[in-house]
């Protein structure tokens, strides 16, 4: 498991975030006592899945498993503390509340654009670590 920093915009919003970057080892341990899929972001740079897990003493982490196109296996594994993995599940949860309340239009830049943007700077920073 390695940490890094993952720094955003300044009109996104949002502070530093400290991401662990996590082996399939630290992602067995992670998810011993099992996990709870909560959603999927589908993007144009893959697919995120998030999700929390227990660990066997019944510790919670909170992560995202993301897939790049045509692969099976994860391309990255990715720990949040909770108020961060919440950022992302707010966003989520208003573009459900926005979608009902505008009409689609693709153009326009709504919360789960904004999810991608954010989720997009974590694997960025990530790209190179290796785990």
């Amino acid at each position: 498991m390695q940490s890094f920093s993952v720094s955003f915009h300044q009109e996104d919003h949002v502070d530093a975030m400290l991401v662990q970057k996590l082996s399939e080892d630290d992602f067995e341990k992670a998810t011993e006592g099992g996990t709870r899929h909560l959603f999927e972001l589908d993007t144009n740079i893959g697919l995120f899945v998030f999700f929390d897990g227990a660990d066997k003493d019944g510790a919670i982490s909170y992560m995202i498993l993301h897939y790049e196109e045509g692969n099976e296996d994860p391309a990255g594994c990715y720990a949040f503390q909770l108020s961060d993995f919440y950022e992302f599940m707010a966003l989520f949860l208003q573009d459900l509340n926005y979608q009902e309340e505008t009409e689609e239009d693709e153009a326009e830049y709504g919360p789960i654009h904004h999810l991608a943007h954010l989720i997009f700077h974590v694997v960025d920073a990530g790209r190179d670590i290796e785990v």
